[in-house]
Order: structure tokens, then sequence, then C-alpha cells
């Protein structure tokens, strides 16, 4: 912009000795028909110079509401245009932030100026036609000598279009890209706030996104002038040197001391830069709040064309002393410009490094230059378009903001991007407005400027490309350009045109040679887009929650290069932790607590976290990267505190210390581990007593010692998920499944399947009742839960002996001959192994074999033996933790842990975040789908553990029940330890109920009781691995349902015929093919897709475990009426007897003659009084107050249990 050049319209008078209300009150009282009417000439003048003076107060006021503007996105932050919200619409690549940046600046500049320009219109018209001109932008076109100029401007614009509708739609298809279907439409307009400035009139800003060649060097030497310590100063400097090399004039000292170069820090100014010529021939200066960018160093060089342009003009007379027309002013510094941004000029001011030259380097520079001057050309045409439209009266006040619309997206394919009604005046946003500044002088410059380029770039001898040219220090071009500014304005601008390049008209066709390469690019790369935007009315939706979450980043490339880095250093601290944590874990002592370890983990997972929180990723394209976010937005337990994160590390490492080396020690000294001592004795002993000494020694050993921390830890757990936006920590917990209706859904699963448990319990009550008797078992009742063969009663198998309903059928137990082979833990893991690689799945790698601890050290080495997978993180290393014993039951387990294993295999490539299950149910599933063949009597005789497979009704059906003792018992368990846990969380079962419900639930779902009296001082959810291992559970009893889902897809991928649970995989590519490619997806799909990929259907189903088991529920169903069992335990609240007679004799068990028995009787009394008297007594003593408390999250081991 140049300022005081005589063309703002009428003469301005020095507005502060005079009052706008006189302005006013001569209009109101003083028509134009009675002004007429004077007789006086001088009376007639002086009104009309009060409304002179009302016109010059419009516009400072104007100006002011503009300089002055303000967004405040908060209430004591402001953002002025300078420099805040260009810096954001330059650099923002967040949706609501450029909306809320871009509305804010039209709703402040733009809105108070309505009223106030709507009145300068009127008066400026009035001034003009008084001098004989229809209206102001009558005396706007008469500058240019052209009775055709409106139609000489559209013919040079048609010129053009085509290669603007090119850039436009390339461009349109970087921001679809970008921003998404939802925001982009690609047969309609742009929203006008994603171009990177305020008003869209160049491009740019938004360069990053367009490059065609990333690879190449960038053309934006910014960072070089920051480095090099550029200043404003310094930058002028450089454009004075420009001028100076071609022997045109420097700058006088006025200039150097009167300028504006930087923005000050004490008043509020006008940014706007602009040149200002003071008239006598000696002070030029311009004012400009310079940043140091390479745009701002074209500005500098346009702003000095400008002063150079007054210096060569001086000694004309002061009405000559402008440009030939308002154009060749504009067009000056940008000449020097279109030199100053060459790869070859930016080389020799030493601010690029090397100066490539190849098509790639090309293509790079010239889509810049077209996202700066294409992309102006329609801005700069249409401006003047709606303000000759204004002046004519062809635009009324109340059609300013719809005519302005229309013109933007009829020109620019340009939209608002929310929504615009008269109550707005958008135009008033643009500085040219308010100031009154003519626009179609920056076309007529954007045109001209390339003409005067190709003229001085054949007198400076360049030969190549137009584009590559540079005039600096061309003497000869210098010569040429200096007579065209020295002439000014005392000749018609066609002949100083004539006289410079040989032509009197503004002609497109060397823009179209200096673009001609990127022009031929642009077409190639639309070959199949939409030219234009056909669907002219199209706007795009107001976001989600706007204004909110304005300062989130949106900038979907810069969260894939965070997740590249975050991805890179997750493997390395995570690889750490793992490291710790199997030390620990392989030998339990005070130096090997990996607390150290797990606190690096917590703060790498605390840092990335917040950074992942900082994105909004409600627009992003990419699912996958949406996904990886909202992960690691929840940082789990790294959101606490630091004093309370090392509490509650030390907590969850001090309780599964105290669970792994608990131990029950008998009388004479002799201790027994829970592995394999206690398992051992659960599994395979009838005596009543003996079990009762293992169920309650452990309970006593390995529960009662948490009950304190326990309550500590789910305050802290509690504490980390309210953290991270969750209500508790057992919400967080169900959030991992991504469904909302996830509790429900398991009740209706549960339900469902109901019916099925009720008669496994009834049938295996009743033979518990033939082996321990009516004192141990009542037929209408829970059944003590230390007789079911499992330290929690969790799978049944144990007493498969007691239950058998055929037992002279084949039996389907292959430990035996296990043992009798020789089997050992290495050739039960090579065989899961080879079950793996016959379906075309991977092998273990070597690290498994060297590195895993199959048995139980000998070494005397505390270990955790609980069985586990483990993946480290570096997609070589996964290893698993077992205390192996030669059993099928371990055999199946080894499958278990191997399924964890393969799926850690199938998805090694995937970012760290989606090395995962599908859901944690998933992942539990895999091994026991092959477990589900393995077991099979066909598959058990093919790896030579079977003589023969007895294809009859009585060994399929004492198969099934042995199935149904691991897999149907285990159902309620697997429902009801979450429940206890999310209830705890909640606060519904407070710490002075803990045992109580505990026991409750077990009641509930499972038909168990204790087998003796439990209080408060003890803790019995904590003698099971997965309460003091923090591990949820409510997994395996997805993975009970979900894997006869599975095992039915993959029987039918293998085309198996017959009963379901006859069905063996082995050796079916086509179900490993099925199994590998769902495995290899981890977490990057939500779970219903990967159920739809290996299922067909996207829900929990219990119908495939149904129909697997429907042989036995029949035979149950029938058995069970047979013996008329009741299924379910109305006698809910009976005990077992702590006491059992003799079955010698008739009375207590003895032959005894009458008065004995009555003696016997009087002494059973005395005694049952003092054991009540004792039983109170013990009751009392042990009976303790606890105060509730709640609590929240954790972040769980990286294995699989």
């Amino acid at each position: 912009l140049k300022s005081n050049t005589g063309n703002n319209g009428p003469s301005l008078l020095p507005s502060p000795g005079y009052n706008e209300a006189w302005g006013s009150k001569a209009k109101e009282v003083f028509s134009k028909e009675f002004l007429d009417t004077l007789p006086d000439p001088k009376t007639k003048k002086l009104i009309k110079k009060i409304e002179v003076l009302e016109y010059n107060t419009l516009l400072s006021t104007m100006k002011d509401i503009y300089s002055t503007a303000k967004v405040h996105p908060e209430p004591n932050v402001s953002w002025s245009l300078e420099p805040e919200l260009t810096e954001i619409m330059a650099h923002s690549r967040s949706y609501k932030k450029l909306l809320f940046a871009w509305e804010g600046w039209h709703q402040a500049a733009g809105v108070p100026l309505k009223k106030p320009y709507q009145r300068f219109v009127e008066l400026s018209n009035k001034g003009y036609q008084a001098d004989g001109y229809a209206d102001t932008g009558a005396e706007w076109r008469s500058w240019y000598d052209s009775p055709t100029f409106e139609q000489d401007i559209e013919k040079v614009y048609k010129t053009i279009e085509p290669l603007y509708l090119n850039l436009h739609a390339f461009v349109r298809r970087q921001l679809y890209i970008q921003y998404g279907s939802k925001y982009i439409n690609l047969k309609g307009p742009i929203p006008a706030h994603l171009l990177g400035n305020m008003w869209a009139q160049t491009w740019n800003n938004i360069y990053d996104m367009m490059i065609p060649f990333p690879d190449k060097p960038s053309m934006d030497v910014t960072n070089e002038m920051n480095q090099q310590g550029y200043n404003a100063t310094h930058m002028f400097r450089v454009a004075e040197e420009f001028f100076t090399s071609l022997e045109l004039d420097s700058m006088p000292p006025e200039f150097w001391e009167g300028s504006m170069l930087v923005k000050p820090k004490d008043r509020e100014v006008v940014c706007h830069a602009s040149a200002w010529d003071f008239y006598n021939r000696k002070d030029f200066r311009i004012k400009q709040c310079t940043v140091v960018t390479m745009e701002q160093l074209s500005t500098v060089h346009h702003e000095m064309g400008h002063v150079q342009y007054y210096l060569q003009y001086k000694d004309q007379p002061v009405g000559f002393r402008r440009g030939a027309n308002p154009g060749f002013h504009e067009a000056i510094g940008d000449v020097m410009a279109l030199s100053v941004s060459t790869p070859k000029h930016l080389f020799t001011l030493g601010l690029l490094k090397n100066m490539s030259s190849d098509i790639e380097t090309d293509t790079n520079y010239l889509l810049k230059m077209a996202l700066e001057k294409i992309a102006f050309l329609p801005f700069g045409y249409l401006i003047d378009i709606w303000r000759w439209g204004v002046f004519s009266g062809r635009t009324p006040p109340e059609r300013y903001n719809a005519d302005w619309w229309h013109l933007r997206t009829k020109y620019q394919g340009i939209c608002p991007p929310i929504k615009r009604t008269e109550e707005q005046f958008d135009p008033g946003a643009k500085f040219h407005i308010p100031s009154n500044t003519p626009y179609i002088r920056y076309f007529f410059s954007f045109i001209l400027q390339f003409q005067l380029h190709e003229k001085l770039c054949e007198a400076a001898n360049h030969t190549g490309p137009l584009h590559t040219c540079d005039i600096y220090r061309s003497k000869e071009a210098g010569a040429i350009l200096k007579k065209v500014l020295q002439a000014g304005s005392s000749t018609p601008w066609p002949e100083v045109l004539q006289e410079a390049i040989g032509t009197n008209e503004l002609d497109a066709s060397a823009l179209m040679r200096y673009f001609d390469p990127i022009i031929k690019w642009l077409e190639k790369q639309n070959v199949n887009e939409t030219l234009g935007w056909p669907e002219f009315g199209w706007v795009p939706p107001v976001p989600e929650g706007y204004p909110e979450d304005i300062d989130k980043n949106t900038d979907e490339l810069d969260a894939k290069a965070f997740l590249e880095e975050y991805n890179s250093t997750a493997e390395v601290v995570w690889n750490t932790y793992t490291e710790a944590s199997w030390k620990y874990n392989t030998d339990i002592n005070e130096a090997n607590k990996q607390l150290e370890k797990n606190l690096q983990m917590s703060a790498h997972t605390l840092k990335y976290g917040e950074k992942a929180r900082a994105y909004d990723t409600t627009d992003f394209q990419d699912d996958s990267v949406k996904r990886i976010i909202k992960k690691l937005s929840d940082i789990e337990r790294a959101a606490l505190p630091s004093k309370e994160l090392e509490e509650f590390n030390t907590l969850l490492s001090n309780m599964e210390t105290k669970y792994s080396v608990a131990k029950v020690c008998r009388d004479d000294g002799t201790c027994h581990p829970l592995d394999p001592d206690l398992q051992k004795i659960m599994a395979e002993s009838r005596d009543y007593d003996e079990l009762l000494f293992a169920w309650k020694g452990w309970r006593d050993a390995a529960g009662k010692v948490l009950r304190q921390d326990y309550k500590r830890y789910v305050e802290l757990a509690n504490k980390a998920a309210t953290l991270n936006g969750h209500t508790d920590n057992g919400a967080f917990w169900r959030s991992l499944y991504e469904t909302p209706t996830f509790e429900e859904d398991l009740e209706t699963l549960w339900k469902e399947l109901e019916p099925l448990y009720l008669n496994v319990h009834a049938y295996v009550r009743r033979a518990l009742y033939k082996k321990y008797g009516a004192e141990r078992i009542n037929l209408k009742g829970p059944i003590p839960a230390h007789l079911l063969g499992n330290m929690w009663a969790q799978t049944w198998s144990g007493i498969m002996d007691l239950v058998n309903p055929y037992p002279d059928a084949t039996q389907v137990d292959a430990t035996p001959a296990m043992v009798s082979q020789g089997w050992n833990a290495t050739r039960m893991f090579q065989e899961s192994d080879r079950f793996f690689t016959s379906l075309g799945l991977l092998p273990m790698p070597k690290e498994f074999w060297d590195k895993s601890m199959l048995e139980k050290p000998s070494d005397g080495r505390e270990v955790v033996c609980h069985a586990s997978a483990w993946d480290f993180y570096n997609r070589k290393d996964f290893r698993i933790k077992q205390c192996t014993v030669v059993t099928m039951d371990d055999l199946i387990t080894v499958h278990h842990e191997m399924g964890h294993v393969q799926y850690f295999l199938q998805y090694k490539e995937k970012p760290v975040s989606f090395r995962d299950g599908a859901n944690p149910g998933f992942h539990e599933a895999i091994g026991d789908v092959l477990a589900l063949s393995v077991s099979t009597p066909k598959h058990l005789q093919s790896i030579g553990l079977l003589d023969k497979v007895e294809n009859n009704h009585e060994s399929d059906i004492n198969f099934l029940m042995s199935m149904a003792l691991d897999k149907i018992a285990f159902l309620p368990f697997g429902y009801l330890m979450d429940q206890w846990r999310w209830k705890v969380f909640d606060g519904r079962i407070p710490p002075t109920e803990y045992n109580k419900e505990w026991w409750n639930l077990r009641m509930k779902y499972q038909g168990l009781c204790p087998p003796v009296t439990r209080t408060e001082d003890d803790f019995d959810p904590g003698a099971k691995f997965h309460i003091p291992a923090n591990v949820p559970y409510v997994r395996y009893f997805v993975s009970f349902v979900i894997q006869f889902q599975f095992h039915k897809a993959l029987c039918e991928a293998a085309k198996h015929t017959g009963s379901l649970h006859t069905c063996d995989i082995y050796k079916s590519q086509e179900a490993g093919k099925l199994l590998g490619d769902v495995m290899k997806l981890g977490f990057s799909k939500p779970w219903p897709e990967a159920m739809t990929m290996i299922t067909g259907q996207h829900r929990m189903s219990a119908e495939p475990l149904m129909e697997y088991f429907k042989p036995l529920i029949e035979w149950l169903e029938a058995e069970n009426n047979k013996n008329g069992d009741v299924r379910g335990w109305p006698e809910y609240d009976w005990k077992p007897s702590s006491e059992v007679s003799s079955p010698k004799v008739d009375f207590l068990g003895m032959s005894v003659e009458g008065s004995a028995a009555a003696a016997g009787q009087w002494i059973l009394l005395v005694l049952g009084l003092v054991l009540l008297v004792a039983t109170i007594f013990l009751t009392y003593k042990y009976r303790k107050s606890r105060k509730p408390e709640k609590s929240l999250s954790t972040m769980e081991l990286k294995q699989k249990d």
C-alpha cells in the first residue's frame, strides 16, 4: 500500500479541530434542494465543507475501529490482528482455532463498521457527483484513462481463470486430505478460514500442506534469516542494496530517521504496511510492523518500491507525483520481489546453502509463487467489483454481506465457514474498506509486474525459464525501470508502458509464460478433479463443541510425527521396564523390585499422555491416529502426583510379593507353596480336612495380609482414574471394551448361560453328596468351596473322577500317557508350537526358547509361578513364565499362553499402542481356541496321548463333562470377580464389607459357601492372584464366551463336519489364515470389527457355546430330572457341619445301650454349650470395624495372565 498519493477521495481536512456533530447537523438542516436555493455562494461552500468534515470524521472513525479491533479468547486475553491473529491464520492447522480467529476478527472489525460505512458511501458519492462523476467508483476507474476499463480487466481475468481453477482444485484436494470430507467438498467452495490468511487473498502460508516434493530443499529461508541474525533494519538495508545495484537511488537519511519499521511497544498503531510521501522532496517513510520472515522480506521490497517511485518522480509537479496509474505504483516493488525470491538470488544473499536446479525443485518454487500470485488474482479483482456495486447502488446496504459472499464464491470459490447474515459486515474486516483504499490497483499490478519482469529480464540478458530470472545488478534493467518511475503520472500509462516494454495494453501472457511449467503440472494432478465448484451453495458444518477446545492441536500431520516419536521411545522404555519386571518375577527379592523402572515408564506415559491430550482428533482422517491419541490420552496411574505414584507402585509390588511368597505350614514345620504343593492337594486329595487345611491355610497366608494394602490401593487407583476422566477405576477398566452397554451385555450373556451352569452345579453337588454325605453337602444348598478340585473353585476339572458320567467309557485325561511317555515342559511347548505352525502361523523365535522360564527353578529362587506370556516390545523377544507340571491341565495352559505369544508375533509390526488384543478378552481367547481342538480325543490320539477314539454317546458325554468342568464351571467366577471389584471401586462395597460381599457374590453366582466361618478379619479376594496383581478379570469371562464363537468360525473354515465339540482344526491353513488375519489387527480396530472379520457378526454371543455343549445340556437335564435335583440353592444360608460322626454305630457311631446313649446326650449338650460360648467369644474377638473408602486406576503389567 502507498499512502498520501492524492487518490483517496475528497481533500482531507484536519479532523481534530472539528466535531462530527456539525456534519450531521448540516445534513439534517440543509438538504440539497435547500442549498440550491441559497443566493450566497460562500454560504453554500461553507455548508459543503461542514459535510466534508463529516466525511473525514467517518473515515477516521472507521480506521480507528479497524486498527483497535481485538478478539478475546478469554476474558483477560486479547488478540490483535498483528501479530496474534495473523500468526494463527498462517500457522495453525486447527479447524476450530482458525474458525474462532476468523469469526472473532470479522465480528470485532466488521460489524461495528456497517453503519458508518453506509453513511460514508453517501458522502463519498455526493462529493464525486459534485465533480461530475456518476459515483465514487466511476471516479476511481477514471484514473486508468480507459472508457472500457471494466471490460479490459474482465478480459484479463478470463485469461488467467483456467490457471486459478487448476490451482484451486489442487489446493482443495490437499485440504481434503488434511481436514476430510466433513469440512471439504471436492465439488464445492473452500471454507475461507483454511487458506493461511485472514482474507484468503494469498495461500502461501499453507505451502507446507501443498508442497509437491517435500524431500526437496525448502525455498522458505525464514529460519536461515533468523539464524543469521536478521532484524527489520537489516531487511530494509538488503532491499535498498537491491535497488542501488540497478543504479537506482538509495534511501535518504530522513527515511531511516522517520520510518516506523517495527511495531512500537508503547502505543496502538495501524500495522498495515504502507509507504508515505510527505511532498517535500526529501521525506519519505515506511510504516511496517516488520517480522523476520521470508514473506515479509518480499513486503519490504514491495514497500521500498513505492519509496523508490517517490524518489524518482519527486521533481515532477505535485500533480504528477503518483504512478502512471495506481497499479504501476503497486507493481514496482513486486517486480523486485520476483527476483529476490528466486533460488539464485537467495543463494547470492547467503540464505540458501546451494542452488538446486531440477524439475522437482522448480515445481516446488512455482507452486509457492502461484499460492501467492495466482491465488490473489480473483480477490484483487472482486473487492472493487463489490465496491463499484455499492457506490452505484446495485448493492444496497441490506445486501452488503450477501453480495460480498456471492462474489467471493463466484470468483474465489470460497465460502464462509459459519453462517453469515446482514448483521455482519465482512467486507469491513479488510483494511482497504474502512481506509477507503481502491483495490483494483493490486489486480492490475499483479498482471503488470510480470510484463515488466519479462522485459527487464530481457534487458539483463537472462536466458532460461522466466521464473528463474534475477535482475540483481543489471544496470540495463535499472535504466528501463528508471524511465518508467521518473515519468510519474505526467504521461498516460499506455504511453509509459509502450516506451518501456513495447505494448500499450495490460496483458496476462507474460504471467502465463512465467507459470507455464506449473500450469502443466497442475493439469496432470487434476485429471480426475472437478474444476470449479458446481455445488455453489455448499457450506461446512459448525464443528462439534465449537467454540470450546480451540487451543487444542488439530494438525494431523503433526500428530503423526508425534506418534512416530512416541513409538520409538516407548519401545525402549517398555522394554527396559519389562526386563526389570521379568527379573523380579523370576527372582523375587528386594534388589529386584522394579519400582525405579516402573516410575520411568510412568514418567514416559505422563510426558506423552499430556502431549496427546493437547490434540483435538475430532476431525482427523486417519482412524488409527485418532485411536492411538485417545489411548495415549488415558495416562492411567501416571496421572497421580509423584509421591502417590511411587506409593501406588510400591503397594502393587508389595501385594504381589506377599502373594507370591506365601506358604502354608503344618504343625511339623513343613511348608507348602501354592505351586505346585497346594494346587496338587486341591486337585488330587479327597480328604475333606486335608482340603480344608490347604484352603483355609492359603487364605490365612495370602489373603489376610493384603487387606490394609488393598484399601489404600483402591483409593489411589480411583484417584488415577478420576484424573483421567473416569468416574472410578471400574469405569476405566470397562472403557477398554469401547462398548457403552458392556455391563448390560455381560448380564445378558450370563442370563443365557445360567441355566446350563445350574444343571452342572446340581449334577456335581449330587456327586459330592455321594462322596461326602449329608453333613458336608446339602442337595438344596451351596457347595463348600474347597471341594471342587481348585483353590478358588474356578474350574472343577480336578474332580472329574468323582463326577464322571460313564466311568467305564473312554477317559480324556492325557496325563498318564504324558507321564509314561516321558513328556517334560519343553516337550509340551514344542507340541503347542507344532500346532500353531500346522495352521500356517508363526513359529516361536529363538529368543523364546532361550529366555523363557518353562519350569519352576530348582535353585531356591522365589518366583511368581502364575503362568504368563510376555512381550518385550522389541519385536523379537517374547517369553512365557510358567511353573509347568506334566499334566493335561498344564498342556491346555501351555496352549493358552502360547496363544498370547502368537498374538504378540502377529501384531509385532503395529505401533506399540496397537500391540494388544482387540479387547482384553480376545487375547485370552486365542490360546483357548486352540485348546478346544487340542483337548479333543481325536487330537490327543493324533499326538499319541490317547490309544483310541470311541465314537459313542457315553464317550461324548464324558468328554463334554470334562470340558464343562473347565469352561462352564468357570463362567460365574469369571463374571463375579470384577463385579466385586467394580462395586469396591464405586463405593457400593465399603472396606468394612469386603469379605461379606465377596461371599455374597460367590453365593449368588456360583452357589458356593465357605467351609468355615469367614469374617472381616479375612480378605479372601486377596487369595486370588489377579486381585493383588491388579489384573482385570472379566476378560476371562468374555474370552470363555467368544472362544466358542471363534472355534465355530474356524471349524467352518476348516470344513469340519459333525458336532462342534468333535472339531479339531489342526493342520488347517484356512483356519490359520482367518485367525492370523484377526491377530494381525491387534488393537488397531474396535473389537466388533475384529469379531466380524472372524465370525461374520459383531456381537458377543452365547449360541456357539450352547451348541458345543448341546448333547451335555440334554443329558444333564434328563439326569437331574431323574434324580429330582433342585437347580439352584434355595437353602442358601446352609453351612457344612464342622464335626463328622463315625459311620460305625447306630447312635453317634456307637453300639451302646440306652443308658449309655442318654449319658452321651448329656455330654453332647455340655460340649455344645461350651462350643457355642467359644464361638461367640471368637466372633467378638475378631470382629473389628472398617471405615469405608473409595479409589482408582492402574497400569496393568504388559503381560497376559
